[in-house]
């Protein structure tokens, strides 16, 4: 079985907060942990940029299950490839949340310092994430 990458971005509903992330992390790295499945969450507050990796039926049911929480809207797919090997593998869910700290790696991946995961392609956002892994 092969390996695919599946990079989505969403909008966090009114009223989520840090708990919720807390939540959605918890929840992830057990049950990705179960279904081989590695990746990396990034959250300013508002967006979310996701990159999912592992067998094709496991990301796809995911992704399936992500499309139907409330907790979040305007999911967009951004990238889905086959890939050689997984740039995640030391996280079931690796998380960074964007602050001011890491404010001049989001501006050389996009035109100002707004982090708007809509506004870029599937590669850019592949290429900030990995960026991003590399500070945690």
């Amino acid at each position: 079985m092969y390996l695919v990458r599946l990079i989505y971005a969403s909008r966090a509903r009114k009223g989520f907060g840090p708990s919720d992330v807390e939540q959605i992390l918890e929840v992830a790295r057990k049950t990705n942990a179960q279904k081989g499945i590695t990746g990396m969450l990034c959250f300013n507050g508002y967006n979310f940029l996701q990159s999912l990796e592992g067998s094709r039926t496991a990301v796809n049911e995911l992704y399936r299950h992500i499309l139907e929480d409330k907790r979040h809207f305007d999911t967009t797919l951004l990238e889905y490839r086959e890939i050689i090997a997984r740039d995640f593998d030391n996280w079931h869910m690796g998380y960074l949340g964007l602050t001011k700290e890491n404010q001049a790696l989001l501006l050389r991946f996009s035109n100002n310092l707004e982090f708007d995961p809509f506004k870029m392609s599937g590669a850019t956002a592949h290429a900030m994430l990995c960026e991003l892994s590399a500070t945690l």
